[in-house]
């Protein structure tokens, strides 16, 4: 617990620095200035609507008892296993197989799946992957990815408001250096997906032990592992591709992105994931 409330501190602060960074190299001390104020205004909004945000951009939708009886009930079961509170439970419309949780606290959780996991798994398998997000839950993991995807967009995004700026002054003014605008464009947004990737590698192993330990049966979600690493690669994920900083959300890295992308991919490797939780089984 402590260690989740350091990491998400040190993450919050790397990005308001970043932040600064930006701000500075585009408006200089000013620049820094208000940068530094929306970095801090975005943790805060961050903290409070990031989950709302990432459910809304993947469209994902609510479901009960009624509208989805069969995964509501396994996630019923698996929560009451965990002594979680019951989080909330959406179907993300979209072919390829994933899933992820979200959430600032695990009496604020969600949980989401696509329905090609739904289709793809069986009810064992896919009581693994539900186990394995409510682990997320469970170790808090949710708050700092679902904040670190949320803030590490609005960099992007603001790393390239700055290029188009600082060439924009450039051409007006017939000073400054258009390959620092460049350069902000191109390390900011790198710089903020390092500092979530550094911290996502071991959240999954903590999450694959904590799911094996929760659902009961490790080879479940060994398996499960298997069969999504096989299908998600045939089958990109739009949204995903529009927004990878929410890729390591997800229970499988759902970017179709090889060579330099691999460099920076958010999961561990599959195989080695799948030899843990086989060491697992009595």
């Amino acid at each position: 617990m402590i260690g989740n409330w350091m990491k998400t501190g040190i993450l919050l602060a790397g990005i308001v620095a970043l932040f600064g960074a930006v701000g500075g190299l585009i408006g200089g001390q000013q620049g820094m200035l208000i940068a530094l104020l929306l970095g801090g205004g975005m943790n805060i909004f961050a903290y409070w609507f990031s989950d709302r945000m990432v459910l809304k951009l993947y469209r994902a939708r609510e479901v009960d008892a009624t509208s989805a009886p069969q995964f509501y009930n396994m996630v019923q079961e698996l929560a009451q296993r965990a002594n979680l509170p019951m989080p909330r439970v959406y179907i993300i419309d979209e072919a390829q197989p994933n899933a992820f949780a979200t959430g600032r606290n695990p009496e604020n959780a969600a949980v989401a799946a696509t329905t090609g996991i739904l289709q793809l798994l069986s009810a064992r398998e896919l009581r693994g992957v539900m186990a394995h997000e409510l682990a997320h839950v469970k170790n808090r993991d949710t708050l700092i990815s679902t904040i670190s995807a949320t803030i590490a967009g609005a960099i992007s995004t603001l790393a390239h408001l700055g290029m188009w700026f600082g060439l924009s002054n450039n051409n007006r003014e017939g000073g400054g250096n258009p390959v620092l605008a460049i350069l902000v464009m191109i390390l900011a947004p790198i710089a903020a997906m390092l500092i979530q990737f550094a911290i996502s590698r071991t959240r999954e192993f903590g999450a694959d032990r904590g799911g094996a330990e929760i659902s009961g049966d490790p080879h479940a979600l060994a398996d499960a592992l298997a069969k999504i690493d096989r299908y998600a690669k045939g089958l990109p994920m739009p949204t995903a591709e529009e927004h990878p900083a929410t890729a390591q959300m997800m229970i499988i890295n759902p970017l179709s992105g090889g060579g330099l992308a691999g460099l920076f991919s958010t999961h561990p490797a599959t195989e080695e994931r799948i030899l843990r939780l086989r060491a697992m089984a009595p």
